[in-house]
Formats: C-alpha cells, structure tokens, sequence
C-alpha cells in the first residue's frame, strides 16, 4: 500500500506518504556477499521532499519536521534541482561531535527560539537513500546499488555545502564494518546493513542493525520499589563528576523476579540519604515523570555493571541492561571518563 500511495503522490508532483524502510537488530553483522554497510547515525530520521518550489521534512513516523529545521528547508529549496526525495538522517555537530540533545531541543513551539538554534546550531542532512531522482521517476523497485549510484549523481549536481548536506560513507567490507563496531563513543551507536540486490522496502525491516556494546561499572545510588509492591523494581545508578559529586544518569530494570526478595532486603539494610549527591531523580529534566520523586537513597556502596547504547546530556538515553555486580570494583572508581563525557 505505501508503495502504491507513493506512487500516486509522485505522479501529482509531491510525495509525503512514503515510509522509511527499518532495521531488525541482530547481535552480529550479518557475512556472505552482497551486504553494504553503513554507520547508524546518531540523529533523526528523515525522509526529504522537493517538488518545484515546497519541500517537505518528514520524520520516521511521518510527522512533519519543517518548522523545527527551517535552515534545512532553505538549503534544499536553493538547491538547482527541482525534484528529489532523499531518506537520510538529521543530525547536530557541535565541537565536532554529534549532540542528540541539541537536536531535540528543536522540538520546541516559539518560532522565534528555533530560529535561534538554527543559527547556533544549524542542522545537517546525513544522506543514504535516493527514492526519486531528479527526473521525477521513483526508484523505490531499483536495487540499492543503483540507488547508491544515482545519490551520487545527484550530489555532484549541487553545491558543496558540508555543513548542511553530506552523503553517509559505507563499506561492503565486514571487517572495516566490525572496527566501526569496536570503536568507543564517536557519533554513531552501531551499524545499519542493507543488500545491494534489495529495492527499497517502505515499512519493512528489511534491513539490519547491530549496536555497539557499551558497557559501564555504575554505583547504585538509590533504588524504586515495583508498581503495587514491596520489592525491588529498578536500581537508579551514578557516575561521579569531576566535582567528586555522584550524579543520577539512569536506571536498570533487568532484575530476575527469584533474585528481588534477597536484593530488595540488601537494599533497604543500605537506605541512607541523601544516595546522589549531585544531579538526582526527580530534578528538572525531561526525563522526570511523577514518580521521580519515589524513590530510596542508598549508601554509595555497591557497584554494577551495565550495558548501554548511547548518552545525551551526561544520562544514558535508555534503560540500560543489567551484565552483573562487581564486587570488585571500587565506588570510586565510577566516573564518566569510562562513558567518555
């Protein structure tokens, strides 16, 4: 069905209803010949539209992205090229690393502060996909080799212009792929892996994504009974700062329901405030939500490790899954030099 509606969006010069193709996870890179891979950017995602003079930013769930990215609505309408639709990924560098946060605070609803942040902030279009040319001709049925090819095209028609547009590197080498894996930080949290042989699928997982993994050893400052109980839920975890002060930057769920009566008796034999003594639950952050306020300061003395995919504003983005305790670790020697903030 998206396909066909694209189809007839097309032929009325504007199309806003094709959906993004998506990614299955898989734990490992996927071998064999015919794979094309590419780095998972740490931004959103976004498909781009051009006919004649409107231009059109969509997000993965098909919510217009316009208003918020006006900088980019300017550029690709200045472009010498009258029509295109261009899936790819908006990201913020700022001091030449990737800052999600500064990305999201463009969803905001003053014009006159997304201005502002256009100016300080401008955003840039990471390219990988072409799904109509410049010609107008859809190429959703084309392989991604070809669709590769005519991405390519088209950039070498249109001004230089890096701090807006650029196409994503990728490689149809696995081992190159795997370093990506490997590496630390960075801007991306993973790699995206596609077929050269595949048309473009809208709304499929018809690709596949393999995070890096990110592991970190966190003091447990406090801890959430379970909705309606009287064991434990959640252990709250923190980084010290540079300041010696223990900072809230997340939570981890994964406890084995066998192991929450002996835990929960381990916890509430250390309750002791205040737990953080820097940044704590229940501050003003997007992240607090009416239960930040209940939860149990603990003395800062056990340790786990964790595993993570990405951090924004020194708090890890997601839940993060619980690897085990590390008894042998010192609290003090959980920073966020080991989270590279």
């Amino acid at each position: 069905m998206a396909r066909q509606s694209a189809e007839k969006q097309a032929n009325l010069g504007m199309s806003v209803e094709i959906e993004p193709m998506e990614a299955k996870s898989a734990e490992a890179l996927p071998t064999g010949m015919g794979w094309q891979f590419e780095p998972k950017w740490d931004g959103f995602r976004c498909i781009a539209f051009r006919s004649g003079g409107r231009v059109d930013l969509r997000s993965k769930s098909g919510k217009p992205l316009g208003r918020y990215f006006p900088e980019l609505i300017a550029f690709l309408a200045s472009l010498p090229v009258d029509r295109f639709v261009i899936d790819g990924e908006l990201v913020v560098e700022i001091d030449g690393r990737l800052a999600f946060d500064a990305l999201q605070a463009r969803l905001h609803p003053a014009e006159s502060r997304i201005r502002k942040l256009s100016n300080e902030t401008p955003a840039r279009l990471v390219a990988f996909d072409m799904l109509m040319g410049k010609d107008g001709v859809l190429l959703l049925d084309q392989h991604l080799a070809d669709r590769r090819a005519r991405l390519e095209e088209f950039c070498k028609t249109i001004p230089a212009n890096p701090r807006q547009f650029v196409v994503s590197p990728f490689t149809r080498n696995r081992e190159e792929a795997a370093s990506w894996l490997s590496g630390s930080g960075g801007d991306t949290d993973g790699v995206v892996c596609k077929r050269l042989d595949e048309p473009y699928r809208p709304g499929e997982r018809a690709m596949v994504k393999v995070k890096r993994v990110r592991t970190a050893d966190c003091v447990v400052g406090g801890f959430r009974y379970g909705n309606d109980s009287h064991l434990v839920g959640s252990l709250l975890l923190g980084l010290y700062n540079d300041n010696g002060e223990l900072d809230h930057v997340g939570f981890t769920s994964a406890i084995l329901d066998a192991e929450k009566p002996e835990l929960t008796r381990r916890l509430e034999a250390l309750r002791e405030p205040p737990g953080f003594t820097g940044k704590a639950p229940g501050g003003p952050s997007r992240w607090s939500t009416e239960r930040s306020s209940d939860w149990q300061p603990l003395k800062p003395e056990l340790v786990v490790e964790v595993r993570f995919d990405q951090v924004t504003g020194h708090r890890f983005r997601h839940g993060t899954k619980f690897l085990r305790w590390r008894p042998d670790k010192s609290p003090s020697q959980c920073d966020f030099r080991q989270i590279g903030q």
